[in-house]
């Protein structure tokens, strides 16, 4: 299958090898890129807090800009959202590693329940910028007392209007990967540039989750992974 990875490196990279594994041809097209906010990391690292929660693995790419200004806190209690998010914690040594089941609200289910043990400094969330509210809303609805700090924002890349049209001079996509709202508006803003609908782009849309579908063209043939991973996203192939 011709499969369009549209997520930002170096996850894109990734995701290409590992569909490159499975027989497929893989064409990167990222729609946005990382900035990451490394000072606001360190300087929220160094008030006080018990335990950190992150819930994309662009967090830990930011930690591990800190080098060895990272060390004295590996052995904090470290709530990952899912297992990608925590094998990345735990390649920057990272100790006491706690995981969700994929989403932010059950992450909060996850936190809620190791703070109910006793009390504690407050929770460091390290969020990218834009995002979800799951995460805060739930732990809010739960009494866990956190602050929120801005480790990355995720900005726009601009393609021609005519990079789409270009890239189906190989043929009709079978696939399109989508990770998060942002990217599938972004995508759908540039079908529209490039005056392509999206049933003439590709066979099928991708999704992680049922919010992301919900910003496609409605002519888009979505199909939503069972579970908001990416194993279980390439299981949809």
């Amino acid at each position: 299958m011709r499969v369009l990875v549209t997520r930002p490196r170096p996850a894109a990279t990734a995701t290409a090898l590992k569909l490159e594994a499975m027989g497929h041809e893989a064409i990167l097209l990222p729609l946005m890129q990382a900035q990451h906010l490394v000072a606001a990391v360190e300087s929220a690292l160094k008030r006080k807090h018990g335990a950190i929660a992150v819930t994309s693995a662009e967090a830990t790419r930011v930690l591990a800009a800190l080098g060895r200004a990272l060390e004295p806190h590996l052995a904090t209690p470290l709530f990952c959202v899912g297992e990608a998010t925590g094998r990345a914690a735990a390649e920057l040594g990272f100790t006491d590693i706690h995981v969700g089941p994929g989403t932010g609200e059950d992450l909060a289910e996850t936190i809620a329940a190791a703070f109910a043990a006793g009390p504690r400094e407050p929770l460091l969330y390290l969020a990218g910028s834009p995002r979800s509210d799951g995460l805060e809303r739930a732990l809010r609805q739960r009494g866990v007392d956190h602050s929120t700090v801005e480790c990355y924002r995720m900005a726009p890349i601009a393609y021609r209007p005519d990079e789409l049209s270009s890239l189906l001079r190989a043929g009709r996509f079978d696939a399109v990967l989508l990770y998060s709202r942002q990217t599938a508006r972004q995508f759908a803003a540039l079908l529209s540039q490039s005056r392509l609908s999206a049933a003439a782009f590709a066979r099928r849309y991708l999704c992680l989750s049922a919010a992301i579908a919900e910003v496609l063209p409605a002519d888009a043939a979505a199909e939503v992974a069972i579970m908001p991973d990416e194993q279980h996203l390439l299981k949809l192939l």
